[in-house]
């Protein structure tokens, strides 16, 4: 039995992920040992051995019954009142457990059964377990599977890690570090830590329970919960009934519409398409941890944080808005967007997609073609033979852009200018780039907060840039191709800023004075433990470094 076991995985009948584990369960099979299946126990499948006679073990019969075994005893020559006495043992409960896989369905299989739950479960396609149990259940499973039926239970073994105490401790009651998970789901919710257990790890990897992890993910919950809020109470006011027909998903938004979108849109669309083929690849490789990870990525980096901000400038006029068509364009693209997601992220968190997506629009259709659950809705499977639509040149142009949003940001963080000033800029780029970020300024204005009256963009080499250049004002090299200007004028207020500065260096001044006088302190060097004297050195070390920055900035200012 074992050695037909040890061949399933040779030859590829059964597959165990991770493959490390293919060492293990060949070092067991190849050196087994004979397995006592008996147990005294009180629970258990009762051992199916009845003894002849009154007493003594010498003379046994194996039957399925006590009918079938005097039976037996009579063909043998006993007479038909012959005492047999059953095993009062029971098996072994990884005998027993090793007979789950098809004992369940129907097993033993009888001529005439071919509609049976045995013809219909058996095999099954993925054992999913923990790796400490891969011989003692997993073995077992495979070694009965092959032997009562001919067939390997499963095609592929899915091993799992053990959770973990959040310093990679073994939980224990003695210790003191076990987490209850009724209490942790009462805290933050089943789904923050469902999402947490399949992704913490990859495939065979112990999973430390780290409560931060969880409150994180509780939080991303929350965020979801927050973007969709947004699609719906407000993106969806301004759609009628006629258009909310149209904005359920019953399939991937196609080539012909794809072209006719603006920039953002196209990006977040080849952004969403890739994530879908991504996401189904890692899942069907049984990489769980790194597609629920990428969905998480997606939603939080890239909808959340760049296109919902961007499509407000679409839906708002006070923000930009561009027209009624836009709308519509941003409207179809948040929903489709969100849809999608709900459906790449229901496996991990189950509870709060099926919610929220009751809340969106669905297409409208007969009752038997639309799902009234998100549990059983299409998942949104890339169609072989038509991919979903993608641009790499939308992703690179508008990767440029966020690229340009930041150094704006870092430009305004380094110059401490207030939160809500505008500030002026010249934009600089080439080609078709540059087309694609002026039909842009709007949604530029409002991610890096710039003054609209005041933003141009122009053709890298023209009169005009080479007119931005000659003023005074901060450049910001974004990449091969796109520059900014942004006047000093507009920054800072200069007497305000030395000022600052001033008194910012005075006080660091201090702080040096007194450190230095500590070091300079033979009782303090000779005497201090070498940590702190370390120390005291960085931290003098770092406060002359940020005078000199300071210094420096008062020396441009002059």
């Amino acid at each position: 039995m074992g050695a037909k076991a040890l061949k399933a995985v040779e030859d590829g009948d059964m597959k165990i992920v991770p493959q490390r584990f293919e060492k293990i369960w060949n070092n067991w099979l190849t050196d087994i040992h004979d397995w006592c299946v008996s147990r005294q126990l009180w629970w258990g499948h009762r051992i199916p051995v009845w003894y002849v006679g009154e007493s003594g073990e010498s003379e046994y019969i194996v039957a399925r019954n006590e009918g079938e075994a005097r039976k037996q005893a009579v063909e043998k020559g006993h007479p038909e009142d012959v005492i047999l006495r059953q095993e009062e043992d029971v098996l072994d409960t990884w005998f027993s457990s090793g007979l789950w896989p098809f004992a369940t369905v129907g097993w033993p299989f009888t001529e005439g059964e071919e509609d049976s739950d045995l013809a219909r479960f058996y095999p099954g396609t993925c054992l999913e377990t923990g790796y400490d149990i891969l011989f003692f259940w997993v073995a077992r499973m495979a070694m009965m599977g092959l032997e009562l039926t001919g067939k390997a239970p499963f095609d592929v073994i899915y091993l799992h890690g053990l959770v973990r105490a959040a310093d990679g401790s073994k939980m224990s009651k003695t210790k003191g570090n076990v987490v209850d998970p009724l209490d942790t789901v009462a805290e933050y919710g089943a789904d923050s830590l469902r999402y947490s257990l399949v992704t913490g790890v990859t495939p065979g990897q112990d999973i430390p329970l780290n409560m931060e992890k969880i409150e994180a993910n509780r939080n991303f919950a929350n965020k979801l919960w927050n973007c969709c809020k947004f699609v719906t109470d407000n993106a969806l006011k301004g759609a009628d009934e006629e258009e909310m027909k149209t904005l359920g998903v019953n399939g991937p938004i196609g080539k012909e519409e794809f072209e006719k979108l603006s920039l953002p849109e196209r990006y977040i669309v080849s952004k969403c398409h890739s994530l879908v083929a991504s996401v189904t690849s890692d899942i069907e490789n049984y990489q769980l941890g790194a597609a629920g990870s990428k969905v998480y990525e997606f939603l939080w980096d890239e909808f959340a944080d760049w296109y919902i901000e961007i499509s407000k400038t679409r839906l708002y006029e006070g923000a930009g808005g561009g027209g009624e068509e836009e709308a519509k364009a941003a409207r179809r693209v948040l929903v489709y967007i969100l849809d999608t997601s709900l459906r790449l992220l229901h496996p991990y968190m189950p509870y709060v997609t099926e919610q929220l997506w009751h809340h969106i629009p669905r297409p409208s259709a007969t009752e038997d073609q639309v799902a009234h659950a998100l549990m059983l809705a299409d998942w949104p499977q890339m169609d072989d033979e038509v991919p979903l639509t993608t641009s790499e040149e939308a992703v690179s142009s508008f990767e440029s852009f966020q690229a340009l949003t930041r150094s704006i940001r870092n430009a305004r963080a380094e110059y401490n200018v207030e939160p809500g000033k505008r500030i002026s800029a010249t934009i600089v780029a080439k080609g078709s780039l540059k087309d694609e970020i002026s039909a842009e300024v709007k949604s530029l204005v409002a991610l890096a907060k710039l003054d609209p009256e005041q933003v141009i963009v122009v053709e890298a080499g023209s009169d005009e840039a080479k007119a931005a250049a000659a003023v005074e004002s901060v450049q910001l090299v974004v990449q091969d191709g796109v520059e900014a200007y942004l006047p000093l004028s507009g920054l800072i207020d200069p007497v305000k800023e030395r000022k600052r500065l001033e008194k910012q260096s005075e006080k660091i001044e201090k702080e040096i004075q007194k450190l230095a006088g500590r070091l300079q302190s033979k009782g303090f060097v000779d005497k201090a433990p070498a940590a702190v004297v370390d120390k005291a050195k960085n931290e003098l070390a770092e406060l002359e470094d940020q005078a000199a920055k300071i210094k420096s900035s008062l020396e441009a200012l002059s």
